[in-house]
């Protein structure tokens, strides 16, 4: 409560300080806000407010501003600065950062900022805008500390000192040899304790993971979370260092992948990542989804004229037709998120399929039983039948074992073709599992209708 209070009394301040142009009392306030709290003060300010925030702000400040705003946003603050002042923005920014930022713009509008920006600086930018955004090329940045291997560990702290003010992080310090091809690294606590005139070859750490500048950044935010790293650098075939990629960006990749694989799941579409977006694209990218399953619907529909005779004779039996598909179909669910969790994380690799399977067929048989017990007292107990409690409690053990099976199986056969599990895998299971359902009730309905 008190630090809600505290941001509420620091945006009115600021409003104040602004509308009276009183920069000495608004420039302490501006000093103590993160990044991140600018952002949100920044928005909720009026647009002429923001125009004068703007107009107050360092160079430095405006581009931490810029990196916690989406691309929308981005572009406004960018237009409202101008061509030169965002040039001299860009310049402060990070590589990487730039680079994010610049990949969301026209062509056009790309060329003319970095033909106004630094020369050194644009030409970093341009590197990094000729990889792949998803790739470990696209999330580097070219902002790192790497010496020579003949240099001593006083004089990599004195080459520090220099560089440390331009470094995305100096926690790790990247080891090259003359041909700048990347052969060690040295964290900072190693060289902190080192005696000055100690050769960094002789303390460095040789065997160095890293990554391919393609690389998919999922696959590289597996290694990060792997080796618990707070960076890791990308190098070229000939092991020359092109950049490193810090755990900050890492995050945001797993963010992004996580929103991604929640979106494809709920049948929305990867690309849909806004709550608020236009109503035709949120549209366009549902209905294919939900036309597959309408099929679905009417295939189901036609599947149940083929038990018209049953229902007719025992009418009871459609009261219990959707727990029986909804049972089914929350099994499925569960075992389709265990085995994509444990895909994406990369714990369930291949050879552990087969144990997989295993451990959710008992599970399933576990969860059937207990179901299936409980669903017979219920059924027998309601509609005073203990044939029909047998035959619906037969029905749910047998399509809650077939819909864990099914959940389990179907990701791992599309991951073994190359199909991302999760994308395809939610409306084929559903489609399977509705089918069986049906077919597997009211097939032992049928066989025992006698009895019912």
């Amino acid at each position: 409560m008190t630090q809600s209070t505290t941001h509420v009394i620091d945006i009115a301040q600021i409003q104040v300080y602004l509308q009276k142009r009183d920069l000495k009392r608004l420039r302490p306030l501006l000093d103590e806000l993160q990044p991140y709290d600018l952002a949100q003060i920044f928005f909720q300010l009026s647009p002429q407010l923001q125009r004068l925030l703007l107009e107050h702000l360092t160079r430095d400040e405006i581009g931490e501003l810029l990196e916690e705003l989406e691309s929308p946003d981005q572009q406004a603050v960018l237009e409202t600065l101008g061509a030169e002042k965002t040039a001299q923005v860009l310049n402060r920014m990070s590589s990487d950062e730039v680079a994010d930022l610049l990949g969301e713009l026209e062509d056009s509008n790309v060329q003319k900022l970095l033909t106004t920006m630094e020369k050194g600086e644009a030409e970093k930018v341009r590197a990094l805008l000729d990889y792949p955004e998803d790739t470990a090329g696209g999330k580097m940045t070219t902002e790192y500390v790497s010496v020579y291997n003949h240099f001593t560990a006083d004089d990599v702290i004195q080459y520090l000192r220099e560089e440390a003010p331009q470094a995305e992080t100096v926690y790790y310090i990247f080891v090259t040899d003359a041909d700048d091809r990347l052969v060690g690294v040295v964290s900072l606590r190693e060289l902190l304790i080192a005696q000055p005139n100690t050769l960094i070859r002789d303390i460095m750490y040789e065997r160095v993971i890293s990554v391919p500048a393609d690389m998919d950044q999922e696959e590289v935010a597996k290694l990060l979370e792997r080796y618990d790293f707070l960076a890791i650098p990308v190098t070229d075939e000939e092991e020359r260092l092109l950049g490193i990629i810090t755990v900050d960006d890492i995050i945001d990749v797993l963010i992004e992948e996580a929103q991604e694989d929640i979106s494809r799941l709920s049948a929305v579409g990867y690309t849909e990542k806004e709550v608020i977006t236009h109503p035709f694209s949120s549209a366009r990218l549902r209905i294919p989804w939900l036309l597959l399953l309408l099929l679905i619907g009417v295939f189901t529909a036609n599947l149940l004229g083929f038990f018209e005779h049953t229902i007719q004779q025992v009418a009871a039996l459609t009261f219990f037709m959707p727990m029986i598909a909804g049972m089914t179909g929350n099994t499925g669910t569960q075992s389709l998120a265990l085995v994509i969790r444990g895909l994406s994380t990369g714990q369930l690799t291949r050879d552990k399929y087969l144990r997989v399977l295993g451990q959710e067929g008992i599970v399933g048989m576990i969860i059937a039983s207990i179901c299936s017990t409980i669903i017979i007292a219920v059924v027998t107990f309601l509609e005073g039948n203990i044939y029909l409690g047998l035959v619906i409690g037969a029905a749910l053990w047998c399509t809650l074992l077939i819909g864990t099976f099914v959940g389990t199986l179907i990701p791992l056969l599309l991951n073994i073709a190359k199909v991302d599990p999760v994308v395809a895998s939610g409306p084929l299971i559903t489609t399977l599992n509705d089918v069986f359902s049906l077919i597997i009730y009211f097939g032992l309905a049928t066989l025992f209708i006698q009895l019912l």
